[in-house]
């Protein structure tokens, strides 16, 4: 097909290059509908469960991704079939105390209420 890009996710913004390792809070909007369309109805949540985790994996730039419960809840919350269209969530990036592990930084991301909606909301850097 002509005029297609190869990738045709979006890629989130990142500020961290090679070696920059700050610990930062954003908020962002994901759209779950363009990323679940197609799957099967039985495949549909934990689907978006590994779309979210790989998203904050392409933003934050680190491999280990922990998913809050309450994350994990909204999800879910319509069931397997009726996942919502979007979801809002902050992805912190943070140092890890643990010594023996791989990484030095993991993302936690945890979801944000938005009772108006989280349609047309843009990508917000939180001061910590």
């Amino acid at each position: 097909r002509r005029g297609r890009s190869t990738s045709a996710r979006w890629d989130p913004p990142s500020t961290m290059a090679k070696g920059n390792t700050d610990a930062v809070t954003r908020e962002y909007t994901i759209n779950l509908h363009k990323r679940l369309h197609g799957i099967a109805f039985k495949k549909r949540a934990p689907r978006a469960v590994k779309e979210i985790r790989a998203f904050a994996k392409k933003a934050m730039q680190t491999e280990d991704v922990r998913v809050d419960v309450k994350l994990n809840k909204a999800v879910w919350s319509k069931g397997i079939r009726n996942v919502p269209k979007r979801v809002r969530v902050q992805i912190s990036r943070k140092r890890n105390d643990n010594e023996d592990a791989k990484e030095e930084m993991y993302s936690y991301v945890t979801v944000v209420d938005t009772p108006e909606g989280c349609k047309g909301m843009l990508t917000k850097v939180l001061d910590e």
